[in-house]
């Protein structure tokens, strides 16, 4: 299992627009990928678990990501997050 911890640095937070480009990114690969917040935990390749967050600016979140291609969807989340989500 991966997990990373990442604080969410844009304006608005987990907004629809980024929210589509996180699912559409887990959706590609086999693996298990689930965000937490605020002692919630959703699928990442739900888009109405993710906006059901309402995770906003400041925010702490965990990823973790569990089965046969970890790596790489971990590492193709990450990207995501780091492009202008969080770090």
């Amino acid at each position: 299992m991966k997990e990373q911890k990442y604080t969410i640095t844009n304006d608005t937070g987990i907004h629809a627009r980024p929210a589509t480009q996180l699912v559409n990114k887990a959706g590609q690969f086999s693996s298990e990928i689930t965000l937490e917040y605020n002692g919630k935990s959703v699928n990442l390749k739900s888009i109405m678990g993710v906006m059901s967050l309402g995770v906003g600016k400041n925010s702490e979140v965990t990823i973790r990501v569990e089965g046969s291609d970890e790596e790489e969807a971990m590492k193709a989340v990450d990207e995501v997050v780091k492009e202008g989500l969080g770090e």
